[in-house]
């Protein structure tokens, strides 16, 4: 047989062994298989404060604690996955939930941090969404010394907005009244850089979600009566408000049946308040479909 053939057949058997890898790490592990793994796998993303973020040990923040309070309420040892977010949510769902990568790494069980959307839920037919856990809001934090109140889209004229770039909040104001705001946006490369930038002074108003905004207000010590958090209506295609949840592999109804059990007592426990609380958030219960 020519080299060329030999090398041919070669690459050809490695990308069945990488498909057959990836296919053996796609099965499903429905609960009873995890509840006789003795461990449940929960993939949360990287750098999402107040959600997630690196901690010295290991991660903290709104959604790992959450994961550690589902495996204790199924008796169940966490195996905590921090992911990156890919260019969108369906990539991360193939990835993480149900394809895998080449080197077949196995798969997490659960997801968190999901938009609880019907038209994503529909899309992504190898994925069943869990109930959810929070209801994820816009909202404007303002320095009160420099604005006398802000009740509407309308307050935001002659004022600079800090902003992380291309998150919603950005595409709110960007389109907000035809686009009359954009020359008072800075836009910086994460939400981070924006609160400091507000914290700084270096703008009055600081736009992101509540959640994100209290958590940076909590952190740096900033008074609550200097730096009203406020949700304003603001007509337009963006939506202001979405609910988190988790997310499984379709054939694995049962375990998200069951995190859907353990996110309702952690919830009327006042547990989920509470994690909430850790991080300086307000804790907004889910609205639903």
């Amino acid at each position: 047989m020519r080299p060329s053939r030999r090398r041919g057949l070669a690459a050809l058997a490695c990308l069945i062994a990488a498909g057959a890898i990836t296919g053996m790490a796609a099965a499903a592990r429905p609960l009873d298989e995890v509840m006789a793994s003795g461990v449940l796998r929960v993939a949360i993303y990287d750098d999402n404060r107040p959600f997630s973020e690196a901690g010295k040990a290991l991660p903290r923040g709104i959604d790992a604690d959450i994961a550690q309070a589902i495996a204790e309420r199924l008796k169940l040892k966490l195996d905590l996955r921090v992911v990156d977010a890919g260019e969108n949510v369906d990539g991360d769902f193939r990835l993480n939930l149900w394809r895998g990568d080449l080197a077949g790494t196995p798969l997490a069980d659960l997801m968190l941090h999901v938009p609880h959307d019907r038209i994503l839920a529909t899309r992504n037919e190898q994925i069943f969404l869990t109930n959810p856990y929070f209801e994820q809001r816009l909202a404007f934090a303002y320095h009160r010394g420099r604005i006398e109140g802000f009740e509407g889209v309308r307050d935001l004229e002659g004022h600079s907005v800090a902003v992380e770039g291309t998150s919603a909040s950005d595409s709110l104001l960007m389109n907000a009244e035809g686009g009359r705001f954009r020359g008072q946006i800075r836009h910086f490369r994460s939400f981070d850089e924006a609160a400091k930038a507000y914290l700084a002074g270096e703008t009055p108003i600081l736009a992101g979600t509540r959640a994100g905004i209290e958590a940076a207000l909590a952190a740096a010590g900033a008074a609550g009566e200097d730096n009203p958090v406020v949700e304003v209506p603001i007509p337009g295609l963006v939506r202001t408000r979405w609910d988190l949840g988790g997310a499984v592999r379709s054939d694995s109804r049962d375990l998200a049946y069951a995190v859907g059990d353990a996110l309702a007592a952690l919830a009327q426990e006042g547990r989920l308040k509470a994690i909430c609380a850790t991080y300086g958030v307000t804790y907004t219960a889910p609205q639903g479909y």
